[in-house]
């Protein structure tokens, strides 16, 4: 028996179908739904494979059980998977995600269908901020899909901002994508305005954040969840701030919560904004509001 066999012999060194059950039933274990799937999608990321690959290897064949068995004990702890592999998909990127900002989700991507909806010439010098930006997933998605558009990107939080500003280098945005840390009024110059504002700003009543799933009560930052008593503290804030921010044609993009459009109306109209259109999610859940200034004439 040589060295190198000696080794992959060790506990260091597993076959695929070994560490496919032992991370299966950890995670089963733990409660983590459909454990198998993300077993096999754990070990794919931890040996760097496309699913191809893994598929096309010998559940026999013997690989490192590290970091796998460690990612499964991160797993079974409910941590996001987002978090432990260190990016998700969003949109037409990979963005790179961090315990400083929610894990991008699919029911975000409702806002760039939106904007698609709304500005349908892909060549638009457009400008765009993003409140909140966390990741910056929707201001690079955005970008992504007007190459001559720049836009700003604003977080209360400085890591949050700097995942930001990293994920805009990964994504060869850097030049057109501006990302600040502060108070997000506080950060733009007076008079500064833009063609699309959007924001997915925290909207969870407080009351109701213990009974999110444990992956985003434990793991995923409260600041970002917390919409005050009712969850609409942020749109109260967005909604009196957008007339200042928007260009005379420009129109404001949000994310809401279930439940929320008919209170979101109720503010915008308090504002001087009209509601022109909610965005069903894949689920056909209202996700998305567009928002216009209202025409001079109906707020009399």
């Amino acid at each position: 028996m040589t060295l190198q066999s000696k080794a992959e012999n060790t506990p260091s060194h597993q076959s695929i179908q070994d560490l496919l059950v032992r991370g299966t039933a950890l995670l089963r274990d733990a409660g983590v739904e459909n454990p198998r799937r993300e077993a096999r999608l754990l070990l794919q990321y931890a040996l760097g494979l496309t699913p191809e690959a893994l598929l096309a290897m010998s559940p026999r064949e013997v690989v490192a059980a590290e970091p796998f068995l460690a990612w499964v004990g991160r797993r079974a702890q409910h941590e996001p998977f987002a978090y432990i592999t260190g990016s998700k998909g969003f949109w037409s990127l990979e963005l790179g995600v961090s315990p400083a900002s929610l894990v991008p989700r699919g029911d975000t991507e409702t806002l760039i269908a939106a904007l698609l909806d709304h500005c349908p010439d892909h060549n638009a010098e457009l400008s765009f901020l993003d409140m909140g930006t966390g990741s910056g997933c929707i201001l690079l998605a955005a970008l992504a899909e007007y190459p001559n558009a720049w836009g700003l990107g604003v977080d209360i939080h400085p890591a949050a901002a700097m995942l930001a500003r990293s994920n805009a280098q990964r994504c060869n945005m850097a030049q057109r994508a501006l990302i600040m840390a502060g108070q997000w009024g506080e950060a733009l110059r007076a008079g500064t305005r833009f063609d699309v504002v959007f924001s997915n700003p925290p909207y969870i009543p407080t009351a109701d954040l213990d009974d999110l799933m444990e992956e985003v009560r434990a793991h995923e930052p409260v600041r970002a969840l917390d919409g005050g008593a009712d969850g609409l503290d942020a749109y109260r804030y967005l909604c009196s701030q957008l007339p200042l921010w928007l260009s005379e044609q420009g129109i404001g993009i949000f994310e809401i919560g279930i439940g929320q459009d008919a209170a979101l109306r109720a503010i915008a109209a308090q504002n001087g904004l009209d509601v022109v259109q909610i965005v069903p999610d894949l689920a056909g859940i209202p996700r998305g509001v567009v928002l216009r200034q209202s025409e001079p004439s109906a707020r009399i």
